[in-house]
């Protein structure tokens, strides 16, 4: 056997996503040969791709079949996420891909499904931030545990920065943890615009695979001010079953396909699909309705990444500081891990397929 062997062999695996083969995409590495075993590196464009042992197995059967049959192959796994900036990287310059949670109305546990799209991410072996950009009615500060914490300051390059909290591997930060729990946010739209933009500008993020931007509900000031401020890589919607939140998320949707913002939609995710009793676990029932969230992702013809249910300890963890991902309920952080594996390769796809990412320039 020989690496220009293992390679013409390896040229027939495809990425499952990307249509491309492994080693046109510059995916292999680190070809090693002795007697009749082989090892190599692919080199994913996630750490938390969900494809990695359908990878592992085409690339075992293609060497078996083409090069060596009593060939013993390891293939091991090392990850570099992909980007597609290409901004002068003035605002989050170490962030490769920003994502923001939207939904068109409040209720439908979208900081909660940032909580957790954040958490499952970084268990997959990916470094990730988590923004709270819901000045009016921030939660992940309480969804975290870190309620009454307040951030540190150091001074990074001259310039005094705010350290974000981490916590269960993940960097946070909320205005939750910077203002009474008991005071209100009475602030017009330029001082919420002035807030946003100190998060991305005075706060030391350091080096991210992904920074997950928990949205307010609605299409307002804060989504502006958002896609003019930084690079978004693209939006994951979050609605429910029923009628009235499907119609309230056509106009996140709609938002974000208007010519002048450019800004992609990864994919739409419906959240509290269906609700299973703890004690039976194979059990659905569907009391906001049926595949509302799949039906309205079919529609606009945009990817649809899983069905979150609604399930009692979701809530507890929430309120607890506790969030679901790093709990034992097994059945529960399969959905959110399966949602958030759809979203990484939405992002992979995004990234290799359309324009760079950039900051907008709005009028409205």
């Amino acid at each position: 056997m020989t690496q220009e062997d293992i390679l013409k062999a390896l040229s027939n695996v495809q990425e499952p996503d990307l249509g491309k083969d492994l080693v046109t995409l510059n995916m292999i590495k680190d070809i090693v040969i002795d007697g009749n075993n082989v090892a190599f590196t692919i080199v994913l464009t996630t750490p938390a791709c969900p494809m990695k042992d359908m990878m592992r197995m085409a690339s075992e059967n293609a060497i078996k079949l083409l090069v060596n049959k009593e060939a013993v192959v390891t293939v091991n796994f090392t990850s570099n996420t992909s980007t597609n900036r290409k901004d002068a990287k003035t605002v989050l310059a170490g962030v490769k891909n920003i994502i923001a949670v939207v939904s068109g109305k409040g209720g439908v546990g979208k900081s909660t499904v940032s909580a957790n799209l954040a958490l499952a991410l970084a268990q997959g072996g990916a470094k990730v931030g988590l923004m709270d950009a819901d000045i009016y009615g921030p939660s992940q500060h309480i969804m975290f545990g870190i309620r009454g914490e307040r951030p540190l300051m150091r001074e990074v390059d001259g310039k005094g920065m705010i350290v974000p909290i981490e916590k269960f591997g993940i960097k946070t930060m909320s205005i939750g943890l910077l203002i009474d729990e008991k005071q209100a946010v009475v602030w017009r739209g330029p001082m919420v615009s002035s807030a946003i933009r100190q998060f991305t500008t005075d706060v030391d993020w350091g080096e991210l695979d992904y920074l997950v931007i928990d949205m307010p509900p609605g299409t307002g000031d804060i989504h502006l001010t958002i896609v003019q401020t930084v690079p978004v890589t693209g939006v994951i919607v979050v609605t429910t079953p029923q009628t009235v939140a499907l119609a309230d998320a056509k106009k996140g949707i709609a938002m974000f396909g208007q010519a002048q913002l450019k800004v992609p939609v990864i994919g739409l995710v419906e959240n509290m699909s269906y609700f299973t009793p703890a004690e039976l676990p194979e059990n659905k029932y569907y009391i906001f309705g049926k595949n509302g969230g799949k039906n309205l992702a079919e529609e606009f013809d945009i990817p649809f990444l899983g069905q979150i249910p609604i399930v009692q300890s979701i809530r507890e963890g929430g309120d607890l500081g506790v969030p679901i991902m790093v709990s034992d309920d097994e059945i529960t952080k399969k959905s959110f891990t399966d949602f958030a594996g759809a979203a990484v390769r939405g992002i992979a796809m995004r990234n290799a397929n359309l324009a760079p990412t950039e900051i907008q320039e709005v009028v409205v």
